[in-house]
């Protein structure tokens, strides 16, 4: 080897280095365009998120209608006629599912004129002491005593709501390193009517859409195993990604599990998850969830009739959870198409793949048989990273900082404005289409928001086409 070849080496190194970490994608993988695997549908337009897995077989599509039936209509106030589903309330947020996550999709911030939050909703704690350390296990944070935790801005005749909810912005400037300049919007939470006096001065607000529905049964059979072999909580190889599990209590085993649901993965699976909606958005008890939501302070609400004990039968329980794990997730779109292709070697560039995993294979025991097996595309890893004081809430849950937020999933967003008739992103809605979603990242995903900002227009467009073809 020549002086001069020996001197090169190094250079050629970081210049294979740099080749790894920069890949370029010149042709769809294959199967790229399954996203759920063979449970992937072929629907497009504003039903999308609302089908069933493509493999699910036709004798179990009654059981699928049922529980979209339970997830559909509204619940009403008890006693009624319709003894299958009264009891909401006495307070609550809204009195069906779908109201939240319309068509099986996204919610949004209140418009200025809002009669109510709807598919927004507030949570409420106040900061733990070394006494509440065997209930922040259970219940991952400190309620606020008089309003609980979560805020109702609804209430049966005869309760008062706990408040109204509404929310302002501020304009924050960012530039590119062409010159382009982006307007983002910080959100204002401004809580006003408060029906049962002051709250605690020290109560922490989070602000939280309703997430889409799709692809959830398919995120619940990744094995735990898979999950943790992303995590990094000490970042050990130094690359500033860490990633964390949450540990979060399991109603049903009473123990200590992995998180993996809600925006700071402070629910274990999908059916504590929906209990946990009943309760809290609807007030209906169920068997995981006994008892409304009522606290101390608020004696008519703990005066008012329920529809029964308990208000969501064990059977519609099952109902809801088969529907909410077999709701399908679209196809990708304009896989091989060339900007889509640049777009996802620049998404692999700046670094976004570090949080948002591209794949996962299900694990052979899913707790459905079309669930198991299939090498599914959802673009998270589900662990909790800390994305900057510009998204923190300040609110820990479970162990979950106030800067921790779990990785959004990103299969189906590219159909959110089809589906949903908006492009509001982020767990508070404050991005008004992907560019700013991706502005707000901070914390871990600072270094890789800095490389987008060196993009140019071409580049920037190339990246948002591949983010809609998820």
């Amino acid at each position: 080897m020549s002086p001069l070849q020996r001197c090169l080496l190094p250079f050629l190194a970081l210049s294979l280095i740099a080749c790894e970490q920069q890949p370029e994608f010149t042709a769809a993988e294959p199967g790229e365009a399954l996203s759920a695997g063979a449970a992937t549908v072929r629907k497009f337009d504003h039903n999308a998120f609302s089908q069933p897995s493509a493999n699910l077989a036709p004798s179990r599509r009654l059981d699928f209608s049922v529980g979209n039936s339970f997830f559909r209509n509204p619940w009403v106030t008890a006693p009624a006629t319709t003894t299958a589903r009264d009891g909401l309330g006495p307070l609550f947020n809204t009195n069906a599912c779908q109201n939240c996550h319309l068509k099986d999709g996204r919610g949004h911030p209140p418009g200025p004129d809002a009669v109510s939050a709807a598919s927004m909703l507030v949570r409420l704690s106040i900061p733990a002491k070394a006494e509440h350390a065997e209930l922040l296990v259970r219940q991952g944070v400190v309620a606020e005593p008089t309003y609980g935790a979560q805020l109702q801005d609804m209430a049966n005749p005869g309760v008062a709501p706990e408040g109204k909810v509404r929310v302002t912005y501020s304009s924050v400037p960012v530039r590119f390193a062409d010159g382009t300049v982006v307007e983002l919007r910080k959100p204002q939470l401004v809580i006003s009517q408060l029906g049962y006096g002051d709250m605690h001065p020290d109560t922490l607000f989070s602000v939280r859409i309703a997430p889409p529905m799709i692809g959830l049964g398919l995120l619940e059979a990744i094995a735990e195993e898979d999950i943790l072999a992303g995590a990094d909580p000490d970042d050990a190889n130094g690359d500033g990604i860490s990633g964390r599990p949450n540990r979060v209590w399991d109603r049903a085993q009473q123990r200590s599990v992995l998180g993996r649901f809600g925006w700071k993965a402070g629910q274990p699976n999908l059916n504590q998850q929906n209990a946990d909606a009943f309760a809290n958005d609807m007030g209906l008890t169920s068997s995981l969830i006994p008892h409304d939501n009522c606290t101390a302070a608020q004696t008519d609400c703990l005066a008012a009739p329920n529809g029964g004990e308990p208000e969501v039968s064990d059977n519609i329980l099952a109902s809801v959870l088969f529907y909410s794990r077999n709701l399908g997730v679209p196809a990708r779109r304009n896989v091989d198409a060339p900007e889509v292709l640049k777009g996802k070697s620049l998404f692999h560039q700046a670094g976004c793949q570090q949080c948002h995993t591209p794949s996962f294979t299900t694990s052979a025991d899913a707790a459905e048989p079309e669930l198991a097996n299939q090498l599914i595309r959802p673009y998270t890893d589900l662990l909790l990273h800390d994305m900057g004081e510009g998204l923190a809430d300040g609110r820990e849950e479970f162990l979950a900082s106030g800067r921790e937020w779990r990785t959004a999933p990103l299969w189906g967003i590219g159909l959110t404005e089809k589906v949903n008739g908006h492009t509001q992103f982020l767990h508070d809605g404050r991005a008004r289409n992907l560019l700013e979603a991706i502005l707000w990242h901070g914390g871990e995903a600072e270094a890789a928001k800095q490389r987008v900002l060196r993009f140019d227009g071409d580049e920037r467009a190339a990246l948002l086409a591949f983010l809609n073809s998820l």
